[in-house]
């Protein structure tokens, strides 16, 4: 007989599902340039607000109803328009299982946001993952073709995560225009704050324009606003459609806490722009630097770069490593590298300079 224990049946899909790969910590020695993390520390008062919520041993309030209020103000629309969850990501998880199950189809560009595929499981539905462009942007048409009777929801990311390219306003216009009205399109700008190129699409001028319900933006905390480590972000759309993502939330999952640390962030805005505008100014400036270093890297308008490394992103990845650089491999891709503190730069292109297309 067998010492193995007899466990539980679980989903096969699940059971084949690989375990989501954070970005490895870094040394203290090194630096971190693998989770697109803002080096800034907390913006002013959320210390202060964080210390503030000491009722830890009470639930939070489940709608996050003060922070959802502050949001509709801020995008001009209803607080019922309005979703905060613990991450931009968990609000794609209730849409896909509000709208997609077995059967069902959920389209998005590849190679995107690493989780996507894995929140397709883990509903039940089926990927429908589209190629990139050869300069690694979505290819709006190729996506708009794969649409069936099937489709539940079509994933958008600009700036897309893991390459950095937008998509422009147009092209999501005419991309909105091609898709039937009963499926869902999420916009997914968790990066939307770095952008500078005034054509990319932008979550508050697609509801002005495009009075679509089918349309949901996602919005996070994590990354311009520095909470990443709170979990806190949010959904803005059709109040029915978000009702739906809300039936299927865990309740009490945002914390007075997180909750407290965002709304002093939105009170902080001054001194955002001005983070955002310096983390921007490094982006392009090292993308002009690696570019001269032999790298072909692609328009980013995120917080991040992307090396187009193809097999060899193992192994550029290593070089960074014996740098002090901790930076994304995506096996077969490419390398991602997050913008960091402005010492990091310099290392960045040496490292990159040495292993360089040849």
């Amino acid at each position: 007989m067998s010492d193995e224990p007899v466990l539980p049946r679980i989903r096969p899909e699940i059971a084949a599902l690989p375990a989501y790969r954070q970005g490895r910590q870094a040394s203290p020695d090194a630096f971190k340039l693998s989770s697109n993390e803002n080096p800034f520390d907390p913006l002013p008062g959320v210390l202060e607000a964080i210390q503030g919520a000491t009722g830890i041993n009470r639930y939070p309030d489940a709608t996050a109803a003060r922070l959802r209020e502050r949001l509709a103000a801020r995008h001009g629309v209803s607080p019922d328009d309005v979703h905060v969850g613990a991450g931009s990501v968990s609000l794609l998880a209730q849409l896909l299982l509000a709208t997609s199950g077995p059967g069902d189809e959920v389209v998005y560009a590849w190679r995107s946001f690493e989780a996507y595929p894995s929140l397709v499981a883990v509903a039940g539905a089926t990927s429908v993952p589209v190629p990139l462009t050869a300069d690694f942007r979505h290819d709006l048409p190729a996506m708009a073709a794969a649409v069936t009777d099937r489709t539940r929801l079509i994933i958008v990311c600009s700036p897309n995560n893991p390459t950095g390219p937008t998509v422009t306003h147009d092209e999501f216009a005419a991309f909105v225009d091609s898709v039937p009205a009963d499926v869902l399109i999420v916009l997914d700008e968790a990066y939307a704050e770095f952008v500078t190129d005034p054509a990319s699409v932008e979550g508050d001028r697609v509801r002005a324009i495009i009075a679509r319900p089918n349309i949901v933006v996602l919005r996070t905390f994590s990354k311009a606003y520095g909470l990443a480590g709170l979990r806190v972000g949010y959904a803005i759309g059709h109040t029915r459609v978000l009702d739906a993502a809300r039936s299927t939330a865990i309740p009490l999952s945002v914390t007075a806490a997180a909750e407290e640390a965002a709304l002093a962030s939105l009170r902080a805005e001054s001194e955002l722009l001005e983070r955002v505008t310096v983390i921007a100014q490094r982006r392009d400036g090292l993308v002009a630097r690696l570019r001269e270093a032999g790298w072909p890297v692609p328009d980013t308008q995120g917080n991040f770069v992307w090396l187009p490394a193809g097999e060899r992103a193992v192994e550029v990845a290593a070089a960074f490593e014996e740098a002090g650089l901790v930076v994304r491999p995506f096996a077969g891709d490419g390398v991602r590298i997050s913008i960091g503190e402005e010492e990091s730069l310099d290392r960045i292109v040496e490292a990159a300079a040495s292993v360089a297309p040849r």
